[in-house]
C-alpha cells in the first residue's frame, strides 16, 4: 500500500463514525457506508444515509436471522484509493455488504473491491451510468438515479422547450465526463447541438471564469454536470451574474432538496431537474421525512437518503429470505424479488443491477406559492422506467449476454 494511502487510511479509520448495534445477542451482520463526511457531498448523503439505514432497520424490526445489525460509516473523502483500502480492509474484518460511494471515481474503486471480495455492493451515492454498463458487477444494485436518466429526463426536455444550443461546466472526475456524455447524447437525439465544454475540479469555489467562458459561447442553456456544494456555487453565481435575465437557461443536471434548502427557493426558482424522490410525494414518505427531520434538525431527505433506506430494507428481506448472508444467495434473492418500500412499489432490479423505478421531472416553484417551509416543486412528469433507462443492449455490460 501507498505510504500516503496508509496514512490516509489510519486517519479514516481514527475518524470512524461509533458503530451502531441494535439489540446485540450474537455475532452482528455488518453493513458498511463509505461515504463523504466533510466534503461537497456531505449534506446529500454523510449522516444523512446512516440515519435512513438505521430506520430502515428499525422498521425491519432490528435484527436480521436471529442476529443484530451493525452499521459502520467511514470518511473516505471521495477519494478512490482511500475508497478501496478501507473496503478491503472491511472486507477483510467480515463486512457483509457496502453501501455509498459518494462520488462515481471512488464508488468505481468500491465497486472493484466488491468484485475481487464478492461482496454486496449497494450503489446509492455515485451516479455515473457506467455502473450499470462496462464496469457492472454481479454483486453490484445501483439505486436511485444514474446519469443516464438524469441525462434524458433534464437535458430531453430542456431542449424540447427550445434549449438548442449547449455549453457544459462538467466536474473534472468520472461523474462528470459521464453526466456531460449522457447529456449529449440526449440533446443530440433531440436535434440539439453542443457548442463547448469546460471542466472544473472538484471543490471549485469561483467559478466565475467557467460561466464567463459559457456565456461567451452564445449557448441557451448552459448545463452544469456537476453537484453538491460545487453545483451550489456555480447556481449561485450564475445568479448574481444575472445569466437568467439574458434569456440563457441554466440546466442542473444533479440537483436536489438540500441544494434548494442552501440556496432558498427564490435563487432556485424556475430550475428544472430530474430526481426520483419527493419527500412530499405521499403519505408514507411524509412519514418518513417527518422520522429522519426530527434527528436531522427539522430538515427533509433527498434521493440519496431515500435510496439508503430502500437499499438496506431490500438487502435485508434478501438475507432473510435467503437465510444467510452468503453474497451469491443475496444477490440472487435481491434480483428475484420485487422492491418494495415507502415509495417504491413492485419495482424489479435488472440483471446488470440497475434498480428499473421511475424518475420525475420537477420545476422549482415560486416561494410566494409553497405551501409549507419546504414546498419547493410542482412535479412537470413522470418518466416511465422503459424511458428514463438505457436499455441492457445498449448499455455494454459484460453480465448480458447478447
Amino acid at each position: 500500500m501507498h505510504p500516503l494511502t496508509r496514512r490516509a487510511l489510519l486517519a479514516a479509520t481514527a475518524t470512524l463514525a461509533a458503530p451502531t448495534i441494535l439489540r446485540a445477542q450474537s455475532k452482528p451482520v455488518r453493513y458498511g457506508l463509505l461515504s463523504d463526511m466533510s466534503g461537497p457531498y456531505r449534506d446529500v448523503g454523510g449522516p444523512g444515509n446512516k440515519l435512513a439505514v438505521e430506520l430502515a432497520i428499525q422498521d425491519f424490526g432490528g435484527t436480521v436471522l436471529g442476529r443484530p445489525i451493525e452499521i459502520l460509516q467511514a470518511d473516505m473523502q471521495n477519494k478512490p484509493d482511500l475508497a478501496s483500502a478501507i473496503a478491503r480492509q472491511w472486507a477483510d474484518d467480515g463486512v457483509d455488504a457496502f453501501a455509498d460511494g459518494a462520488a462515481s471515481s471512488s464508488g468505481l474503486a468500491i465497486q472493484q473491491v466488491a468484485r475481487d471480495k464478492r461482496k454486496i455492493y449497494n450503489i446509492t451515492g455515485p451516479a455515473a451510468s457506467d455502473f450499470t454498463g462496462a464496469q457492472c458487477a454481479p454483486t453490484g444494485i445501483h439505486w436511485a438515479y444514474d446519469t443516464f436518466a438524469l441525462a434524458r429526463g433534464t437535458g430531453t426536455a430542456l431542449t424540447k422547450a427550445g434549449g438548442d444550443s449547449w455549453f457544459f461546466i462538467t466536474a473534472d472526475y468520472a461523474f462528470g465526463y459521464a453526466l456531460e456524455r449522457d447529456t449529449i447524447a440526449a440533446v443530440q437525439q433531440q436535434g440539439g447541438k453542443v457548442l463547448g465544454a469546460v471542466r472544473a475540479p472538484l471543490g471549485t469555489a469561483d467559478f466565475s471564469a467557467y460561466l464567463v467562458q459559457a456565456q461567451a459561447s452564445g449557448a441557451k442553456v448552459i448545463g452544469l454536470a456537476n453537484a453538491g456544494t460545487d453545483l451550489q456555487n456555480c447556481i449561485k453565481q450564475a445568479a448574481e451574474f444575472g445569466l437568467g435575465k439574458t434569456g440563457v437557461k441554466t440546466a442542473t443536471l444533479l440537483m436536489q432538496v438540500s441544494d434548494i434548502t442552501s440556496l432558498g427557493q427564490t435563487v432556485c426558482q424556475g430550475l428544472v431537474y430530474t430526481d426520483s424522490f419527493y419527500w412530499d410525494a405521499s403519505d408514507t414518505t411524509r412519514a418518513f421525512s417527518a422520522r429522519w427531520g426530527a434527528k436531522m434538525g427539522g430538515t427533509v431527505p433527498g434521493l440519496l437518503h431515500a435510496a439508503n433506506y430502500a437499499a438496506m430494507t431490500h438487502w435485508l428481506k434478501s438475507v432473510q429470505a435467503a437465510g444467510t448472508t452468503e453474497t451469491d444467495a443475496v444477490a440472487a434473492k435481491m434480483k428475484a424479488t420485487a422492491v418494495d418500500d415507502m415509495y417504491n412499489r413492485n419495482v424489479q432490479i435488472r440483471a446488470d443491477g440497475r434498480v428499473m423505478h421511475e424518475m420525475y421531472l420537477w420545476q422549482v416553484k415560486p416561494k410566494s406559492a409553497a405551501r409549507s417551509q419546504y414546498d419547493y416543486c410542482t412535479n412537470l412528469a413522470t418518466i416511465a422506467p422503459a424511458d428514463a433507462w438505457r436499455s441492457l443492449a445498449d448499455g455494454a455490460c459484460p453480465l448480458i449476454k447478447t
